[in-house]
């Protein structure tokens, strides 16, 4: 038990998750309620999907959550594109959760793939 802890990929969609949580806590993006909680559930949906899918103890299981896990990475992406277009993310926010995004689905993609031999 706690074996996802030590993926890079968990660490990483852990902290985008953080990250999207103190960016939406304040300002205008806090609140706008129906933004706002969305784009933090499909956050907290990336490491969450990773640890349930590890914990199964199955690959065909793991990967389909894994999957779940990659969704969510371009839901977020998608919702901070939106974000940015409207003026709730700078410039430098949204480039930093576009390139976490973009990165956590690749490190998800080699996860599947391994995952599948």
């Amino acid at each position: 038990m706690g074996k996802f802890q030590d993926f890079k990929v968990w660490k990483r969609g852990k902290d985008l998750a953080v990250s999207i949580y103190k960016l939406t806590g304040h300002g205008i993006f806090s609140k706008d309620y129906g933004l706002r909680d969305q784009i933090r559930r499909a956050a907290v949906s990336i490491p969450s999907n990773i640890a349930e899918g590890d914990e199964l103890g199955k690959n065909k299981q793991a990967i389909r959550y894994f999957f779940t896990s990659k969704g969510s990475t371009a839901e977020v992406l998608t919702q901070a594109i939106i974000a940015h277009e409207i003026g709730y993310l700078d410039d430098k926010d949204f480039q930093h959760i576009q390139k976490e995004c973009r990165g956590i689905s690749g490190m998800l993609t080699r996860l599947i793939q391994s995952r599948s031999r």
